[in-house]
């Protein structure tokens, strides 16, 4: 009996995108046959980058596969995963904080879409402590990043933010 082709997505802001976020998704990808990489639109926050920059950067990094897809999405994560025909969702964990936001969000979504699954990653030992937030305060104060993040994004967050 053939496994069902299985539709995974991973919604964050992505604002930016970071080692860890393609490196969970690049692993998510050899276990998952799609992977979603759903742009969270985030109305109460204005982003460092606008949502079609956020898009246009993750599909720089993994728009070479097929078997993955970029989009935005707006609205409770589990509204989205259940239209798109999402079995699981998949969220990176870093530390017991993570965690503990996380796992009440698994629950409130598995209440609210009950054949959607959350599946836990960790990303690689070496991106456990980056987070998008402390990667934006160390370019403000004109640290190079780019062993955190992609060329490209390190080189838009200098412009953007003015750390060189």
């Amino acid at each position: 009996m053939t496994a069902p082709a299985t539709i995974a997505l991973f919604p964050a802001s992505f604002d930016p995108v970071t080692n860890g976020h393609l490196d969970v998704a690049r692993r998510a990808l050899r276990i998952f046959e799609h992977l979603v990489m759903g742009v969270a639109v985030n109305l109460t926050k204005s982003g460092t980058f606008k949502i079609e920059e956020r898009i246009e950067m993750l599909r720089a990094e993994l728009g070479d596969d097929s078997r993955v897809e970029v989009t935005s999405f707006d609205g409770l994560t589990v509204d989205y995963a259940r239209s798109i025909g999402a079995a699981v969702v998949i969220r990176g964990v870093r530390a017991m904080s993570d965690f503990e936001y996380e796992f009440e969000m698994a629950l409130m979504n598995k209440r609210l879409y009950a054949d959607v699954e959350t599946v836990f990653m960790l990303p690689s030992q070496e991106y456990m402590f980056v987070s998008s937030s402390r990667l934006k305060e160390l370019v403000k104060f004109g640290r190079d990043v780019e062993e955190f993040v992609p060329a490209e994004v390190a080189k838009r967050l200098r412009e953007r933010l003015g750390g060189e």
